[in-house]
């Protein structure tokens, strides 16, 4: 069977779930002996990683990687500028055309894909004109999201129509695939707001998560034996450029804080740059991490380029709390699958949706400014019984089996053809 996967190149959680879900895929491809040849197409910089995890195929499954040029909101300091984006609109931006041309133009790209693949199923994630190629060649679809009509906190009603525009594309789809936990533990909830005369194509299948790789005395690498028994804070930086380096400045202001300067961390860039590794001790002095395994340095922060599986799970299984942006795939691995409270430093309102939902569930706290960061962790560790209890609660009714049941889901669609 020919699949065509379409991943929306803004942020990592589109690509992380596809993957998840790939791997699902071939594991059922495997038990039953055949074969699946998979078409996955994205727009840079997901249409990069694209390629070094498919460029050579394999597995149970055959990979071809497409680019598609597919339009994405225009950077400014902290994710995206929303001024610069809207008048992207009808005015060429930064170097980009106008919004109308671009959409146009990857529609144009991904027709060429459909008609010359021929495909049995397509697989969407974010990619909404996809969508509505599928509807008009009457193959079947599947679109997987944890949003469809976002609550908005801090922006304008002109965003209404956009987002009534942008949820019919979605309505579009076969089926439409939420990765998420059912009801009443639904982290995205304040995203979706579906009508009722959608809810019999809509499916919880359970959040896309990843393994415990390192949670419990897993591998031992130099920086799970330098993070072993420590009691500190594990801040992400994730997301696109422009968020990744907002992120970052967020943090490094909390840190300056007085209140701070004792708290021990561990900064997970997101960066295949091993020139960030590096272990900042008490005396202030920069040290290799092997070198302060050691040495035996007391230690006040780690930077990490980026972290292997193992070495994830065994710096978020032994921390005491996580900072994120309310990433959902981020979010749905810190407290359900490790059970660990959150301060939540949000970009986007569909952030802001899912952190004010934890937080109303003593889960986590929401924070802006460098000041509520670190107010946010002084209240986890002031009050850090409340939070274990709503977290043994929300991890108790978890759901990380959603790459499985989506994989399922797709399998049933392609039976029927």
């Amino acid at each position: 069977m020919k699949v065509g996967e379409f991943v929306y190149p803004w942020g990592s959680g589109h690509y992380t779930r596809m993957v998840r879900l790939n791997e699902a895929l071939e594991a059922r491809c495997g038990r039953g002996g055949g074969a699946l040849e998979a078409h996955v197409a994205s727009g840079p910089p997901i249409h990069g990683r694209l390629l070094e995890r498919y460029g050579r195929g394999g597995g149970a499954a055959k990979y071809s990687v497409h680019e598609v040029r597919m339009p994405t909101p225009i950077d400014g300091r902290l994710g995206p500028s929303v001024s610069r984006s809207l008048l992207n609109v009808l005015l060429p931006v930064s170097g980009r055309a106008p919004l109308v041309s671009q959409i146009a133009g990857y529609l144009r790209e991904e027709r060429k894909i459909y008609d010359s693949e021929g495909f049995d199923l397509v697989i969407n994630d974010g990619d909404m004109g996809s969508n509505v190629l599928a509807r008009n060649r009457g193959i079947p679809s599947l679109f997987v999201t944890n949003q469809f009509m976002p609550r908005l906190w801090r922006s304008r009603a002109y965003f209404y129509p956009l987002m009534r525009f942008v949820a019919g594309q979605i309505a579009k789809a076969d089926r439409i695939i939420v990765a998420d936990s059912p009801p009443p533990y639904t982290m995205c909830e304040y995203n979706l707001n579906f009508p009722g005369g959608l809810m019999d194509k809509v499916a919880f299948v359970g959040h896309f998560a990843g393994g415990r790789a390192g949670a419990a005395g897993g591998g031992r690498s130099d920086l799970a034996r330098l993070v072993e028994g420590a009691d500190y804070g594990y801040w992400m930086r994730t997301g696109n450029a422009s968020t990744n380096e907002g992120t970052g400045r967020r943090y490094e202001e909390a840190f300056r804080r007085e209140e701070m300067r004792r708290e021990k961390r561990v900064v997970s860039h997101a960066r295949r740059d091993p020139a960030i590794d590096a272990v900042t001790g008490t005396d202030g002095r920069r040290y290799a991490v092997r070198e302060a395994l050691e040495k035996g340095i007391d230690w006040i922060q780690i930077d990490v380029g980026f972290l292997t599986e193992e070495e994830k799970g065994a710096v978020m299984g032994g921390c005491k709390y996580a900072v994120v942006n309310g990433s959902h795939t981020v979010m749905g691995e810190v407290m359900g699958a490790m059970a660990k409270p959150i301060v939540g430093v949000p970009v986007y309102d569909e952030h802001t949706n899912q952190i004010r939902w934890a937080e109303e569930r003593s889960l986590g706290v929401l924070a802006g400014s460098p000041r509520q960061i670190a107010g946010a962790v002084a209240e986890i560790r002031g009050d850090y019984g409340r939070f274990e209890e709503g977290l043994a609660d929300f991890s108790k009714h978890f759901d990380g089996g959603g790459a499985a049941a989506a994989a399922g889901a797709a399998a049933e669609m392609l039976e029927k053809r």
